[in-house]
């Protein structure tokens, strides 16, 4: 496991939707814990925990989770009130180059001692201000009952007989177009889910999509992503990649590429849920949306995962995208009883019989800490997808090089202008353009 993440680079690419913040306590104020969640779809789990924690420990745990992606701007707000945040939560370099004010060093900390992967961790000269707490994998979800359903169709136009011998984007395209010339048949409304791309739930595109395409460049180029100078401008080389399997995605839709501005990642969950489509883009995450969909259809046997394929040289043997974007961080603007709270809060968390059973069982989070053994791993489909990549042979994983992706300026503009491209009011140029120019103005 190690060798395949030790080279991942790590952003932000999340949305956030909960409800809005109510009166909170900090860490300073007695024998409290003020948690700044960011993950939507487990709010209700950090609740659960934090209520066991208060019976084990006598320690209350106040988590509060930030309303539709407004986590930067409410961190920034809640850092700055006399009842801060704790533990709040940074999406590496990029997060902690924002927020080192308050980034407290972790490299004493009992959470950090058991990080199997050090490497992993957002450092600064010898100081470590960022733990990631999970590992996380995505790529093109698929349900098999309905693929096995096409490959057993007679009048086929293609000549593929499954899934696993898919391992191009001309292979894929090929199905994914004759899937659409039968979906009546499959049952289905699309082959693909709906392409979100209201504001605030285009992250699956303008990050998570756009990092293959930029993965692929900064190799072939020897990119030092470490080097902030050598990331402050980019050519989008494979742009057309990017727009192959984007127009892929709208052309084979449940949705009208006109329609998709008001559509939502929560869309996209339930017509996969519901049967509606035979894919989705989207990572392990997002077990508990599928399976938490009322009227569910897709069994748990039936779920996998296949990598992003673009059509780049190489492919054949690319595999799905691995890495993190998620880092606890400690306020070091609390008192040091209030950061030792929090340090034993999150240890319990991960290595506590209690802890890990939460972990594993409901968060289903992939954790890179030596507290876990076999058995306490995730035991989900999709995680289980992502174990099983890692451990290929002769597969190279992409890596989340979100951490060197410029702000969420950039990433508005960019999906902005995906948007006007699907519904034909921009072209494929004004796109790429973009992508380029308003990275090297936000990189400055």
């Amino acid at each position: 496991m190690k060798n395949i993440i030790r080279y991942v680079c790590l952003a932000l690419a999340c949305v956030f939707v909960l409800p809005a913040l109510g009166s909170c306590s900090c860490g300073d104020d007695g024998e409290t814990v003020y948690f700044l969640n960011f993950k939507p779809e487990i709010a209700s789990i950090y609740d659960e925990i934090a209520k066991v924690y208060k019976e084990e420990t006598g320690v209350t745990v106040r988590v509060v989770t930030a309303a539709s992606g407004t986590y930067e701007q409410t961190l920034k707000s809640e850092l700055g009130k006399s009842s801060a945040p704790t533990i709040f939560q940074i999406n590496g370099p990029i997060g902690y180059a924002s927020w080192k004010n308050y980034c407290a060093d972790l490299k004493n900390t009992k959470l950090y001692s058991h990080l199997t992967d050090k490497s992993l961790a957002v450092v600064d000269g010898d100081g470590v201000y960022g733990i990631p707490y999970v590992v996380e994998g995505y790529g093109i979800i698929y349900n098999k009952e309905i693929t096995d359903k096409y490959f057993a169709l007679a009048d086929r136009t293609t000549t593929v007989a499954s899934m696993d011998e898919i391992k191009s984007f001309a292979t894929l395209r090929a199905v994914v177009e004759d899937m659409t010339a039968h979906k009546s048949e499959l049952g289905i409304s699309g082959v693909f889910a709906s392409t979100s791309l209201k504001s605030g739930e285009d992250w699956r595109w303008t990050t998570h999509l756009a990092n293959v395409p930029l993965s692929y460049e900064f190799e072939s180029n020897n990119v030092d992503l470490s080097d902030k100078n050598k990331t402050k401008e980019v050519e989008f080389e494979y742009s057309d990649n990017f727009k192959g399997l984007f127009d892929l995605y709208i052309n084979n839709s449940t949705t009208d590429p006109k329609l998709i501005g008001s559509k939502q990642v929560a869309d996209s969950m339930s017509e996969f849920a519901l049967g509606q489509c035979a894919m989705v883009q989207n990572g392990n995450w997002a077990w508990s949306q599928i399976n938490d969909i009322s009227g569910n259809k897709v069994k748990a046997e039936n779920i996998k995962m296949l990598p992003l394929y673009m059509g780049i040289e190489g492919e054949e043997k690319q595999g799905i995208c691995i890495g993190t974007e998620n880092f606890f961080a400690i306020n070091k603007q609390a008192s040091e009883e209030a950061q030792k709270l929090a340090d034993d809060f999150l240890y319990w968390l991960f290595s506590s019989e209690t802890g890990k059973k939460f972990v594993t069982e409901k968060l289903d989070f992939i954790a890179p800490f030596d507290t876990f053994e076999d058995a306490e791993k995730p035991k989900d489909p999709l995680s289980a997808e992502v174990y099983g990549w890692m451990e290929r042979e002769n597969v190279k994983n992409v890596p989340w090089n979100f951490t060197i992706f410029p702000g969420q300026n950039f990433k508005n503009d960019f999906g902005s202008h995906l948007l006007q491209y699907a519904q034909g009011t921009k072209t494929w140029d004004d796109v790429k353009n973009t992508f380029v120019n308003r990275w090297k103005e936000e990189s400055k």
